[in-house]
């Protein structure tokens, strides 16, 4: 097992390795001594092949559990679902010192934390990744959020978890193309912090060591939350591929997946960055054969202004700019603020 340790303005650990959900009641009764109840959120696809296993080990240390389940998908993540998740506790009595569980992916996990973040004020919760993209990117960081008709992650907190456990026996279920959308997060990670672990995805493609490389990507994210938590500086270079890659996945109506349409932002600032001399030619050339060997896509026949105006409602837009990160090397990336007219100019470069 390998854990990482992120020390956010409220501290926890990241504990990854194989069979960890075994241990789960007695390692939440022990960090959470004062609750009475959990709620555990899951999905209909999440569910059926792992609330058991969750949730077995809670009653097995007295716990009491009471279950809810979403829709799986990115349309489930909207704020209606948020109050039904609200309701749903309070008419089942949760209290301050009980605790929310999220048993699922990114939807699950994002929309569990907001509802945490807001019953009550505040209660604790636990983030339980069920999948890659999970594990490696949005479980960790204290980022929560829904989307809104106008966009992606509009409507958010920052609600930091208690424990963040990333069982990655879980990942043998994970659908195959679930499984390569997470990647695209690796392949980021690597581009901005890691040309070392860039080397290792480009000679192993989808076999790397799982557990080593999860622990790889969340040390990298640890450094930078526990620097920048609030996300006014330097966290915001985590949005390598996602000012263009949210637009994209919007225009599709979720049809992409949330890693597609980040392959496709990187991609497309990778070339665009290398026409305008930011970068070496070698660098777009490198990206976009290690995200066609891990079959993710690097090109989008979306309509440029269909993508213009997503991308310029996206909350990563502070007034009249934008920050764009932009690839220096592999392992090195730079924000470059940049008008709204020309980040448009510059994306249709790398289009």
């Amino acid at each position: 097992m390998n854990t990482v340790h992120v020390p956010a303005s409220t501290p926890y650990d990241v504990e990854i390795g194989p069979g960890l959900l075994s241990g789960l009641g007695d390692k939440v009764k022990a960090l959470c001594p004062k609750a009475n109840r959990y709620l555990v959120v899951t999905d209909d696809a999440v569910g059926p092949l792992w609330l058991r296993k969750a949730t077995t080990p809670l009653s097995a240390a007295g716990l009491t559990f009471v279950p809810y389940t979403l829709p799986h998908g990115e349309a489930s993540k909207t704020a209606e679902n948020l109050m039904k998740i609200l309701n749903f506790a309070a008419g089942e009595r949760f209290t301050r010192s009980d605790v929310f569980l999220a048993l699922g992916g990114g939807m699950v996990g994002d929309l569990t934390g907001l509802a945490a973040a807001t019953y009550m004020r505040g209660v604790g919760y636990i983030q339980l990744p069920t999948t890659l993209l999970a594990a490696v990117d949005s479980s960790v960081g204290g980022k929560t959020a829904v989307d809104l008709p106008a966009g992606k992650n509009l409507m958010g907190a920052f609600w930091q978890p208690r424990l963040v456990l990333c069982d990655t026996d879980v990942l043998a279920t994970l659908p195959r193309a679930d499984f390569i959308s997470g990647c695209a997060e690796i392949i980021k990670t690597a581009v901005l912090f890691d040309p070392a672990l860039f080397d290792l995805l480009e000679a192993a493609g989808p076999d790397f060591d799982r557990e080593a490389v999860i622990a790889a990507c969340v040390g990298h994210k640890r450094d930078v939350v526990a620097e920048d938590e609030r996300d006014t500086g330097r966290r915001a270079l985590l949005n390598l591929g996602h000012t263009l890659g949210h637009a994209v996945e919007a225009y599709s109506g979720f049809s992409l997946t949330h890693g597609q349409a980040v392959a496709i932002g990187m991609a497309t600032v990778c070339r665009a960055a290398a026409k305008r001399g930011f970068c070496a030619p070698q660098v777009p050339e490198r990206v976009d054969a290690i995200l066609e060997k891990f079959g993710l896509p690097i090109r989008t026949d979306a309509p440029f202004d269909a993508l213009m105006e997503r991308m310029l409602s996206d909350k990563k837009r502070s007034g009249g700019t934008i920050a764009v990160v932009v690839p220096d090397k592999i392992g090195q990336c730079s924000l470059r603020p940049m008008t709204t007219d020309e980040a448009a100019a510059f994306m249709k470069e790398g289009l």
